[in-house]
């Protein structure tokens, strides 16, 4: 999983080097489409994960620590590498993201015991790390040189839907497949393995967009900085967002054995529908409120998110998959309110020249909510029901996001 929007990065020209095979038009759909695709591997393991339990004994902490390496992957690709297209190219950077995610399905395939899921998990991040930033980008430019005088939104738009919606795609195709087709642990990976080659030949068509520079600046990892004059607000935007990414991974680690183990519902096809719920409804409420005001993305994002973990949580205690499903789109098209707000509360808090900066600080927090929050969850189910961890852990999501509204919405 990654973020819907990416540092502004001042050194990127918008310029273009040629039309390539496909020209601008073509290859800009290419791009969303490798986009998709990459997003959609990122979260194929999620209905997978209750296999894995129950072959190799896994305990929930196992999954979640599983989950987090992915985590630690995007984060730290993000942070020392997600900025390098604008030195290197776009393609130059896409298609060796691509051919990691290619490496980390083969991993899954040929060293399925948990030292392999767990460096498949860290590649996976590495190349999505690498990949969101990168797509968003090229996105951007491949849509201003087909339509220079179009406006953004539908590059803004499109971005939002790949990343989002192939977040929530991920899920249903392997669940789907872990279903109803032979070998459930390997044809996933199968399957994506060729998406993700066909996706990288695509690339390899597309027109560059970046003009190398005969002098490359010197290396040096993605800086964070964050405004000092705002601090205050800043922290508020990142509490949120730190709670948002929470309800995200526990969708994609944790929620999918939850309800195996208190619904009894062991269908591939119900985990991955419990896998993307979250992202589907973060990505429609995105859309959907892409235009409306900040005030009313933040309120909206957080009052959805706190009453979507609601069901949620009164599901479990009485084994309720539907209302197990309405708490899942109204907690995910909260949290996809809430980012959106959070990025461009924290974009408007900065100088021009310092935004990308301030957002990558937005970025560590995410996912640091990706990760940390989702461990501890782990870690106390082993020693509580799962039932009162969620319900500690859904308290705890409404504690904080109670004490950050007053700052975070204020006018």
């Amino acid at each position: 999983m990654t973020t819907t929007s990416q540092p502004v990065r001042p050194l990127a020209p918008m310029v273009s080097t040629g039309r390539g095979v496909l020209g601008h038009a073509r290859g800009f759909w290419v791009i969303a489409f490798a986009f998709v695709v990459a997003m959609a591997y990122s979260t194929v393991p999620t209905p997978l994960y209750s296999l894995y339990e129950k072959r190799d004994g896994f305990a929930a902490f196992t999954v979640t620590l599983v989950f987090a390496a992915y985590a630690v992957g995007v984060a730290l690709s993000l942070f020392l590498a997600g900025h390098v297209s604008d030195w290197f190219g776009r393609r130059r950077v896409l298609l060796p993201a691509l051919l990691v995610q290619v490496v980390s399905a083969v991993l899954f395939l040929v060293w399925p015991e948990l030292p392999g899921l767990v460096i498949a998990r860290v590649l996976t991040g590495v190349g999505v790390g690498l990949i969101t930033a990168t797509a968003t980008a090229h996105l951007s430019e491949l849509h201003a040189a087909a339509r220079p005088n179009a406006s953004r939104t539908r590059a803004e738009l499109v971005s939002t839907a790949a990343n989002m919606g192939g977040l929530g795609l991920g899920p249903l195709v392997s669940g789907f497949l872990a279903q109803f087709v032979t070998g459930p642990l390997t044809t996933p990976y199968l399957v994506f393995i060729g998406l993700l080659l066909v996706a990288a030949i695509g690339v390899a068509l597309v027109p560059e967009t970046v003009e190398l520079a005969e002098e490359r600046p010197a290396y040096r990892p993605q800086r964070v900085r964050v405004p000092g004059d705002a601090r205050a607000r800043f922290v508020a935007a990142a509490l949120g967002t730190v709670i948002g990414f929470a309800v995200f991974g526990m969708f994609t680690s944790l929620a999918p054995v939850f309800v195996a183990g208190t619904m009894h519902v062991t269908s591939h096809v119900v985990a991955g529908v419990v896998g993307s719920l979250a992202f589907l409804a973060a990505a429609g409420m995105q859309l959907v409120f892409g235009r409306a005001t900040t005030r009313t993305q933040l309120s909206g994002g957080l009052g959805l998110l706190v009453l979507g973990l609601v069901p949620v949580v009164v599901s479990l205690f009485v084994a309720s998959l539907p209302l197990f499903f309405v708490g899942g789109v109204l907690a995910g098209g909260g949290v996809g309110m809430l980012f959106k707000g959070a990025v461009t509360t924290v974009a408007g808090l900065a100088e021009a020249g310092s935004r990308g900066e301030a957002l990558a600080g937005l970025f560590l927090a995410a996912y640091i909510g990706l990760a940390i929050p989702v461990i501890a969850l782990g870690l106390v189910v082993q020693s509580v029901p799962a039932t009162f961890a969620v319900l500690g852990f859904a308290v705890l999501v409404a504690v904080v996001g109670a004490a950050v509204a007053p700052r975070l919405v204020r006018r």
